[in-house]
């Protein structure tokens, strides 16, 4: 299991269009500084977009978390998107690469899942949603890649 560290959470709140910007350059900071390769970051930093902007748009606003991990002697960085919007009613259905509920491409949360280490979605219709991603600073085997 991974060891998280509070005192490395900042938290960024997510309620316009110009926090969008600033999730992406927090991440994107953070990243470098964990000494992620330029690609971990583009991957990292286009993941944390989507999330970012379907937590706008689909939940509402709400915020983003992220925390410096470790494992092993390898850094990592956890991303949580969290809402209190309407929440997802079929996570298999919203995870197919297409759907869309909106005007987007229907790639956000499938092209997301695609661009980490690890992929959590928690939700509940009319209680919110909340995504956690985590990537490594090390590429991990496919076969040790987890999907919730």
């Amino acid at each position: 299991m991974a060891a998280r560290d509070p005192a490395m959470t900042i938290r960024v709140p997510i309620r316009s269009d110009a926090d969008l910007s600033w999730v992406r350059q927090q991440v994107r900071r953070r990243a470098a500084e964990l000494a992620f390769g330029l690609v971990q970051q583009t991957k990292l930093v286009t993941a944390a977009s989507e999330l970012a902007r379907n937590t706008l748009v689909y939940g509402g606003g709400g915020h983003m978390e992220i925390t410096s991990l470790g494992h092993d002697g390898t850094d990592g960085l956890c991303l949580s998107f969290v809402d209190d919007g309407p929440g997802i009613r079929d996570v298999r259905l919203a995870m197919t690469d297409g759907y869309t509920t909106g005007d987007g491409l229907g790639l956000g949360l499938s092209g997301a899942r695609r661009l980490v280490d690890e992929f959590t979605i928690d939700t509940e219709p009319g209680r919110g949603t909340a995504v956690t991603v985590i990537t490594w600073a090390a590429d991990l085997p496919v076969a040790e890649r987890a999907v919730r």
